[in-house]
């Protein structure tokens, strides 16, 4: 087992981000968000009746966002401003979506306006965002007004290998982590349970691991099944800001042919 990493202490100063106070951690941590809240009222609340830490990232200007907001803080879990981005496949990314015809004016106030319609949101990550996760500029306006509202984390939900979201938010200093399973693009139990092992390896691995889910019933059976064993596993379930004091420790580096540094040995390959 490698040696043991840093993680926040679960009683924070009322003023202080989240990720901010550090204490030792003993065995390997997981963090499960839940994306796409928002727009069911009945099928998203069973998201913040998972046990334990489990984050809940929801959907700009739906129509239960305030509803679901309160119900996940009540029950001391962190809520996240799941920000629309435009996809390669260009679906449709409903209201507050970010895309790559925008102005840098445009998306600021996209980004403003979203996160003042989630209540309690300490973080943001991304819903599709296959194209513009990979551009540097729109990366960077929205990073900017993260940046500018302070005390947000940010949470690369990694939809294309090619994203640099994380690399662009930690750039604009802002605390940020990385997706490392999905658990249900396969929406059965079985391909559900076979993600989640695979998240509890690569903690056993690391020290740590994300994990994103939708609030779908196969997966909503396997997080209710699954958390609660977790201690005997040796593992515990904290929250979103725990990982991402521990990725701060350990960042994540650029792509080999994206450093932005020309005279990086990686650039004066060719």
């Amino acid at each position: 087992m490698r040696p043991a990493v840093l993680w926040p202490l679960a009683v924070l100063a009322a003023l202080a981000p989240v990720w901010t106070c550090a204490a030792p951690a003993v065995h390997p941590v997981v963090a499960v968000i839940i994306d796409d809240l928002g727009n069911s009222l009945v099928e998203d609340l069973h998201a913040a009746e998972l046990p334990g830490a489990v984050a809940c990232a929801i959907l700009p200007h739906t129509q239960y966002a305030v509803t679901l907001a309160d119900a996940c803080h009540a029950r001391g879990k962190e809520v996240l401003l799941h920000l629309p981005m435009q996809a390669l496949d260009d679906a449709a990314l409903g209201p507050g979506g970010i895309s790559l015809d925008m102005t840098e004016t445009q998306i600021q106030n996209t980004v403003r306006s979203d996160l003042k319609s989630i209540p309690y949101a300490v973080g943001v990550n991304n819903h599709e965002g296959s194209l513009i996760s990979m551009h540097p500029g729109d990366l960077a306006w929205i990073m900017q007004t993260l940046h500018a509202t302070g005390g947000l984390y940010f949470v690369d939900s990694y939809t294309t290998a090619d994203s640099i979201a994380y690399q662009i938010a930690r750039e604009h200093g802002i605390p940020a982590a990385r997706r490392d399973v999905f658990l249900d693009d396969v929406d059965s139990e079985a391909a559900v349970r076979f993600q989640f092992n695979r998240l509890l390896d690569i903690a056993r691995r690391k020290g740590f691991a994300l994990a994103i889910g939708h609030p779908r019933p196969a997966t909503l059976a396997v997080l209710n099944a699954e958390l609660p064993r977790l201690a005997a596993q040796g593992m515990e379930l904290v929250p979103v800001s725990v990982i991402i004091r521990l990725q701060q420790q350990h960042p994540i580096p650029w792509p080999e042919s994206l450093y932005p540094l020309p005279t990086h040995p990686a650039n004066l390959a060719h």
